[in-house]
């Protein structure tokens, strides 16, 4: 079952024509990211949009550079990835129940501060999803289920950096989180694009020992 819900999840994430509507849960988590780490850095979260487009944004006021604002936003491209090794572990520990209500709480968490009509559409029907396998699906489902959640963030968090890197090399991310974070520190942009690669990289050798292994 685990290498099966890895190979569904790797197909979802490799083709396009999947990978396109599947993206707006890695975009969720991906402003989730930047939105927590705003919170826990002491600036003040003003919310979140979410675009058809599969693009987000995350507002927050405070001062526009410094520790603060680096680890801002520094937090979007890993979270899909760090957010999947913890499903990893409570997946180790059999904890599937813990793992969809910590799916739940980050939805309700992003619907009430998600500022545009498309960000609520998204959030909701994404909801409505985990809403039916958590209250009517058997166990037998709910496991298989909450493995392709795990999976799906670890690759998919992959690849929206691959993505970045490419929407970069044909200078159509001028504004990306890699190139903000490059103008806050003097590190090029392509160094923090490794950064986000080698951290999820590393998230999912992590899970894959914890599950398969």
């Amino acid at each position: 079952m685990v290498l099966v819900t890895a190979g569904l999840a790797f197909i979802v994430v490799a083709l396009s024509v999947l990978w396109r509507p599947a993206r707006n849960v890695i975009t969720i988590v991906h402003e989730a990211g930047h939105a927590i780490v705003a919170v826990l850095a002491g600036r003040r979260l003003t919310g979140i949009r979410l675009h058809s487009d599969t693009s987000g944004l995350t507002l927050s006021k405070g001062k526009p550079y410094g520790p603060g604002m680096v680890l801002t936003g520094f937090a979007g491209y890993i979270a899909p990835s760090v957010l999947g090794l913890g499903f990893a572990a409570l997946l180790a520990g059999g904890r599937v129940t813990e793992l969809l209500v910590a799916c739940a709480v980050l939805l309700v968490g992003v619907l009430l501060v998600v500022r545009n009509v498309f960000g609520i559409f998204s959030v909701l029907v994404t909801g409505g999803v985990l809403l039916v396998v958590s209250r009517w699906a058997p166990v037998e489902v709910q496991a298989p289920f909450a493995h392709l959640i795990t999976w799906f963030l670890l690759l998919g968090g992959i690849r929206s950096v691959g993505d970045l890197q490419r929407l970069r090399s044909r200078g159509r991310a001028r504004d990306s989180d890699a190139d903000q974070l490059a103008r806050l520190t003097g590190a090029p942009g392509l160094f923090w694009v490794s950064v986000f690669l080698m951290i999820n990289l590393g998230c999912l050798v992590l899970a894959v020992g914890w599950l398969v292994v």
